[in-house]
């Protein structure tokens, strides 16, 4: 018996040998999109939003997503600025590098030192006073019934951790979760896509960039993709092949945690159908739109430095920092951080249809381009990257008004915008959707209690 055990022993430890050389030399893609997934959310909370590495390990990357994710453990290294991340503690390792500016990119350990050579100026810190209202300054004007309703916890949501509410230019309500503050960078996710939509609209008034054009791509001549027009980029009506499903490795988490060139790799996809003729929801094409304005610039130094001088800057959001992948792109589709405050000043932005202190950013009626309902979609979504109805409640239903559209992010990001009632409410926070929280109900609520003001 003892000679059978001690066989038996044996051979349980060659296995496990095996099962940990084989992860360590071959790792499955899941557990590489798990650690580049753990390094790049931790690498932005730490450098952008200044919070504790391993409390955005615990509570952003563990605890609401796949079980594998909490055998993830990471490392900080705050005077090189990079995190590293790895599972069982030896597997798949990932990094992600802080860059000035630019915020946090996936890369490899032998790339570090290149891509942290990459900066833009970051934007200096606030100086406003305390005596003038948002968004000129700090004072909020609150309206108490409205404070009320965003305190109220059913209504917030679970993990609710900033809510703007602004109406007629003013800031009439905000709260906090725990941990969180009106001077903390938070992540909208896909919200970051209608903030590239208006960086191409500053292009077209410029006159650098036309929505009409096709032959986007020298790739893409002598096939289908050729007749795709950055109009159909916008509306997510190109026909290109993109799997958006998250949990696995699909199109969309290949492209943000394996790739160093996400959109290189969205122009990659094949066509899947005509252009204009299917909708097909797409960070890679977002990505992708990206690359194409960035190129409309003759100097790279000059289109990474353009969100913040020509937009950031001009509005007042000097908290906001769109990141870069590792081969200098925007990630247009995903990635910007900005405190609640100035999401806000971007939704007053929109809602004021691009002009800033009359100061025309934006071409004329562009923000009315932005919501117009593209046909493929069925009406639910704009041609400018934007949404029109949201958790099957579409504008113009109920208390909503037929110009109401909003931008949408991943795990309850969102922000509500109302232009005939000079409203937006602003809802950031960690809530996936599989607990069914319904922001409409809040949105609803604060639309009814301003009508009986």
């Amino acid at each position: 018996m003892g000679r059978i055990l001690k066989t038996v022993g044996a051979t349980i430890a060659v296995a496990l040998a095996g099962v940990a050389g084989w992860l360590a030399l071959a790792p499955p893609e899941l557990l590489e999109v798990g650690d580049g997934y753990a390094a790049k959310i931790v690498c932005s909370n730490v450098f952008i939003a200044g919070r504790d590495g391993q409390a955005v390990l615990s509570d952003d990357v563990q605890a609401p997503g796949h079980p594998l994710l909490k055998f993830i453990g990471v490392s900080v290294d705050r005077e090189k600025q990079f995190v590293s991340a790895r599972i069982f503690g030896f597997a798949a390792p990932t990094y992600a590098a802080y860059r000035p500016g630019l915020g946090c990119a996936n890369v490899s350990a032998d790339a570090i030192a290149g891509l942290k050579a990459t900066t833009t100026q970051p934007v200096p810190p606030p100086t406003r006073s305390a005596e003038v209202s948002w968004p000129d300054g700090d004072r909020a004007d609150i309206d108490p019934t409205v404070q009320k309703l965003i305190e109220d916890g059913g209504l917030a949501g679970p993990g609710m951790r900033a809510v703007v509410v602004v109406h007629d230019g003013r800031l009439i309500a905000e709260t906090y979760g725990r941990g969180f503050d009106s001077a903390t960078p938070l992540l909208g996710w896909s919200m970051t896509k209608s903030v590239t939509a208006a960086l191409i609209g500053m292009r077209v008034a410029e006159g650098r960039m036309d929505v009409t054009r096709a032959g986007l791509l020298p790739e893409w001549s002598g096939d289908e993709r050729a007749k795709i027009r950055l109009a159909d980029l916008m509306g997510m009506e190109s026909g290109l092949d993109f799997n958006e499903g998250y949990g696995n490795v699909s199109d969309v988490t290949r492209m943000l945690y394996l790739e160093r060139d996400m959109a290189g790799f969205a122009a990659s996809r094949p066509a899947a159908s005509e252009p204009g003729k299917t909708f097909r929801y797409s960070s890679g094409t977002t990505t992708l739109l990206s690359r194409l304005w960035m190129q409309s610039f003759d100097d790279p130094a000059a289109a990474l430095a353009y969100p913040r001088d020509a937009l950031f800057l001009p509005i007042g959001m000097t908290s906001a920092v769109m990141e870069t992948d590792a081969s200098g792109t925007f990630v247009g589709s995903s990635y910007m951080y900005a405190t609640a405050r100035d999401w806000a000043r971007f939704a007053q932005f929109l809602l004021q249809d691009g002009v800033w202190k009359g100061r025309g950013l934006l071409p004329k009626d562009y923000v009315a381009f932005m919501r117009t309902p593209t046909k493929a979609s069925g009406g639910e979504y704009g041609a400018g990257q934007v949404w029109l109805q949201e958790n099957g409640v579409r504008a113009g239903t109920g208390v909503f008004p037929a110009d109401a559209f909003w931008m949408l992010g991943h795990d309850g990001q969102a922000i509500m915008l109302v232009p005939s009632l000079k409203l937006a409410v602003v809802r950031l926070g960690l809530t996936p959707s599989r607990g069914g929280y319904d922001v409409q109900q809040l949105n609803a609520r604060i639309i009814e209690a301003l009508a009986n003001n």
